[in-house]
């Protein structure tokens, strides 16, 4: 069972990385989330009615209908401040920056709030991720992607811990359609509303990835020898994995 686990894991791991890459090369990451939304939601309402009907009509609790509100709210922020990341630097930086600090942020939250206590591993753990954040940051050409992709981490922290509790209140997958249903509400409107403020504009030339793409990429690393760079963003990226790991346990 914990080999399948272990599995299960790295092959989550592995789409969700798949799927930034795809959102990094689409060269405009918040029009990307807004047609992913829309998706989800149109594909999760489809069979709403006869699974709701098929298990008798589940309710849904007013105060977790409040929390996948506020959740909703913050998941739209998480995608843009992700979009704003991606857009100023690389995605070797900001992915594991916002993902290595959301759960520095639960530790920090847990300790401070909750009393909670860390293992020794645990206590590796968060060394391993600081020092991973730092090597990664360090690394980088520009520092415009840091503080973005920190505040990511924020937003991911924040509407993990917002979740947890909400599923536990309701049903979780009638959480769930609520939740999708309102980031495509919410992710739209606020797009339409930073158009019109002047803060986001379509970029002028937006293609899809391409393999030429991520040839390109490779080829600079090696071309231009930019090894140092690269090696501190693979330790650190390491580094990141680990200490989640640990945290994990």
């Amino acid at each position: 069972m914990i080999a399948i686990a272990v599995g299960l894991s790295l092959a989550a791991a592995a789409f969700h990385g798949t799927w930034n890459v795809l959102v990094k090369l689409s060269g405009d990451p918040i029009a990307t989330f807004r047609r992913v939304t829309l998706t989800t939601a149109l594909v999760a309402t489809i069979p709403l009615l006869p699974a709701w009907l098929l298990l008798g009509r589940p309710g849904l609790d007013p105060a977790a209908a409040g929390l996948a509100l506020l959740s909703s709210v913050l998941e739209t922020a998480y995608l843009w401040l992700l979009s704003t990341a991606y857009r100023r630097g690389e995605l070797s930086a900001v992915y594991p920056i916002a993902r290595g600090s959301a759960p520095l942020l639960s530790v920090v939250v847990g300790l401070a709030i909750l009393s909670e206590r860390l293992t020794p591993a645990q206590v590796i753990g968060v060394v391993l991720l600081l020092v991973g954040i730092l090597a990664v940051t360090v690394s980088q050409a520009s520092g415009r992607a840091t503080l973005p992709a920190l505040l990511t981490g924020v937003a991911i922290a924040a509407y993990t811990s917002v979740d947890r509790v909400g599923v536990r209140l309701s049903t979780p997958w009638l959480y769930g359609w609520l939740l999708f249903t309102l980031m495509a509400i919410e992710l739209p409107l606020t797009i339409w509303v930073a158009s019109r403020l002047g803060l986001y504009r379509i970029p002028d030339s937006v293609h899809g990835p391409t393999w030429g793409q991520v040839a390109v990429a490779v080829w600079g690393v090696w071309r231009l020898r930019e090894t140092r760079r690269a090696s501190m963003k693979v330790s650190g990226a390491v580094a990141t994995l680990v200490g989640v790991a640990l945290l994990a346990l």
